[in-house]
């Protein structure tokens, strides 16, 4: 346990890889109880027996999940909820948390094809949401935009997807 200045109290598992010696954040107490500091240090610990740094490895998942349309779409909404009103800021994340997220949130988004927001479009136009398809795949598209602003993703592929004018 490292204990800040600021008296903040914070568990922090050091190590050698490559000659080098590093500190891992393993979470702050009392928030990561010391059992839970135990086990991520031991995960930390099973992956340089494989000789892979867990500093590394960590960055990498952290990435990797940044990158999710979920994670790009939670960014975009941020940047939004002072241009919208309360109900409409509501009305889009609910929207997107019935009809989007749970199809493509967990995907990369510099990933995603026009097949795939197709696919979401499909679905909800299947439960006879005309309307409702027509707002989730502008909704796709905003965050696209975002995401090619951003240099996240190349392309928007909502732009090519047959669902936009005739889901």
């Amino acid at each position: 346990m490292q204990v800040s200045t600021s008296g903040a109290r914070l568990w922090r598992f050091k190590y050698k890889f490559d000659d080098k010696e590093k500190l891992l954040a393993l979470g702050q107490y009392p928030d990561v109880p010391l059992s839970l500091a135990r086990e991520r240090r031991d995960e930390a610990r099973q992956l340089l027996a494989r000789g892979i740094d867990p500093s590394a490895q960590k960055k990498t998942l952290k990435s990797a999940s940044e990158g999710t349309f979920e994670a790009v779409f939670q960014e975009w909404w941020q940047s939004r909820l002072e241009a919208v009103s309360p109900s409409t800021s509501a009305q889009i994340r609910q929207r997107a948390q019935t009809y989007v997220l749970p199809y493509i949130g967990q995907r990369p988004i510099a990933e995603l094809k026009a097949a795939d927001i197709l696919a979401v479009a499909r679905r909800t136009e299947a439960r006879g949401l005309i309307e409702t398809t027509h707002s989730a795949v502008q909704l796709i598209g905003q965050v696209m935009r975002y995401a090619v602003a951003t240099g996240r993703a190349e392309i928007d592929p909502s732009l090519r997807c047959a669902a936009r004018s005739n889901p």
